[in-house]
């Protein structure tokens, strides 16, 4: 699979080129519903309360935006595996306290929460059985690295058919249900209800706190 992240990094790397420090320089298609989605990611921590986080796929670090709003004592390190991405939001955020970015696949530590976003749509010419074992795994490493829940998105099967793409992975909400209800708590939530052709999923460990 590192042949086709170094294609997924060309190719975010070249949506950054052409659009600059925005949502569309991540591939999505406006700042609106990049917040929207953020905030139903955030929704596994307590944002009142101090608390660790790793951003999985942070791009330009745009969520690191959102956090330095919505939770000051943020401890936040981003993570990308395109040096490009991770070049622009080290020059954006130089000097701020308790933030860094590393080009990595997967987080260099344990923290109390991780969030990926977007990670898994792009998956160019890999075949949906390669590409659902490639994101089985990085379910995996986000579990290990996080002491009290992560969440993630993914692109729903509940598209419409004639806007899917050939080159975009969707997922079936219900499987990705199961796989984290049966492997990593009993504290999961499936949310399918905020207006785009996605879904997250909310992993809650015990005693995590969160809201």
């Amino acid at each position: 699979m590192t042949d086709n992240l170094d294609a997924i990094a060309h190719y975010y790397a070249g949506k950054l080129a052409a659009h600059g420090e925005r949502a569309q320089g991540v591939d999505w298609n406006g700042e609106t519903s990049q917040a929207l989605r953020f905030g139903q990611l955030l929704k596994v921590v307590d944002t009142e309360a101090a608390f660790s986080l790793n951003d999985l796929g942070c791009g330009y670090g745009a969520l690191r935006d959102q956090l330095s709003e919505s939770c000051p004592r943020c401890d936040y390190a981003g993570y990308d595996i395109a040096p490009e991405m991770v070049a622009a939001a080290r020059n954006r955020f130089a000097g701020m306290p308790a933030t860094r970015f590393e080009v990595a696949a997967v987080p260099d530590r344990i923290a109390d929460f991780t969030v990926a976003s977007g990670i898994f749509n792009v998956r160019l010419d890999r075949t949906n059985e390669a590409w659902t074992r490639y994101v089985e795994t990085t379910l995996e490493h986000m579990d290990r690295t996080s002491a009290r829940g992560f969440a993630f998105n993914c692109l729903t099967s509940y598209s419409d058919e004639n806007r899917k793409r050939p080159d975009l992975y969707y997922c079936d909400p219900g499987t990705a249900f199961d796989w984290c209800r049966s492997r990593y708590s009993r504290n999961v939530a499936l949310l399918h209800d905020y207006d785009l052709y996605e879904f997250t999923i909310i992993v809650r460990k015990s005693g995590s706190g969160a809201r």
